[in-house]
């Protein structure tokens, strides 16, 4: 993507980095979204002008004049671009995404006077199929946290840092990245809250529950001082809550492989990461009789829609527990 990049006209590629300095300095995107939404409008213009990626071994044509800019971008461009898009075996879900992303870019375009019309509004997109997010049960969740909880018993620094990380993870339902962001004034242990900058910079309070608390106490007392003595230099690890091996602030990569470990201790539990857990905790708030709003809030959803997918994992759940259980069913 990148060699795409630097192969658009000089105008286009003046106007894509003044959208990526849009989405990361004025509406706060983090660097994955900003990517992913930069990646996008690459590939839009790289159609839009027709630009293939040079081949240093090859003569051929010039390409686009260095003046061309993204005025011709109209709504017969956009369609080409996911005709192509889906021509190239891209599925439902992703042209779905590709059409509300590039719907954003000619949006700011045209709020930014690149272009004179919007042609986004324009554009329809396939309806994703949103498959059903794989969760632990209820039984799967304890036992998880119970066989991190008898590693932890032997004081070892690291299984204190992991249990303490499980339990955070099923107990708040916050994003990986939020949890390796924390700091240690972020965690309140008197009201048992977290202060958790989600996506947008947008700043929540999560609370948890007496066995997330006891772990963090466990971990932030015996196990994160002797780390932390170790700490090697990188930068915010004096006050991260959670630490790497070598004592700087803990990566995400780190923590998946943590919980897929944890998972992993479990028989019959489907493999998952840290977003695994948090499709659990929200499954298991709603089958406990959570309200959706309240659950929107806990778990940073922009919108309610995103929280309702969570409904119907519930319903699946029930049905199967029907269908095996009901002498009629």
């Amino acid at each position: 993507m990148n060699r795409v990049r630097a192969a658009l006209p000089a105008a286009s590629a003046r106007v894509l980095d003044e959208y990526e300095r849009h989405l990361a300095a004025e509406r706060g995107l983090s660097q994955h979204t900003v990517r992913a939404y930069v990646g996008d409008a690459v590939s839009l213009l790289a159609h839009l002008h027709d630009v293939e990626v040079p081949d240093s071994a090859a003569d051929g044509d010039a390409g686009p004049p260095d003046d061309a800019d993204v005025a011709g971008l109209d709504i017969g461009e956009l369609r080409g671009w996911l005709a192509a898009q889906h021509a190239k075996g891209a599925s439902s879900a992703t042209l779905s995404r590709r059409s509300a992303s590039g719907r954003t870019f000619t949006a700011w375009a045209h709020r930014a006077g690149h272009l004179e019309v919007d042609p986004g509004p324009r554009l329809s997109s396939p309806r994703p199929h949103r498959a059903l997010p794989g969760v632990l049960s209820a039984h799967q969740a304890g036992a998880m946290l119970r066989a991190a909880g008898s590693g932890a018993e032997q004081q070892d620094v690291v299984a204190l840092r992991d249990r303490a990380i499980l339990e955070t993870l099923y107990a708040t339902g916050v994003r990986v990245s939020e949890l390796c962001g924390l700091d240690l004034s972020d965690i309140d242990l008197s009201r048992r809250l977290l202060r958790v900058l989600g996506k947008g910079n947008k700043e929540r309070m999560v609370p948890f529950g007496i066995p997330a608390d006891n772990a963090l106490r466990a971990w932030l007392q015996a196990g994160r001082p002797e780390l932390a003595a170790g700490r090697s230099g990188r930068s915010g690890a004096r006050d991260a809550a959670f630490l790497g091996a070598k004592g700087g602030r803990i990566d995400q990569r780190t923590v998946r492989r943590i919980v897929h470990d944890g998972v992993a201790a479990v028989p019959g539990a489907a493999d998952m990461g840290p977003h695994g857990l948090r499709h659990s905790a929200a499954t298991h708030l709603l089958e406990g009789g959570a309200d959706l709003r309240s659950v929107q809030e806990l778990l940073g959803h922009a919108t309610l829609a995103t929280t309702q997918l969570y409904t119907h994992v519930t319903v699946e759940r029930l049905k199967a527990i029907h269908d095996r259980t009901h002498p009629r069913a």
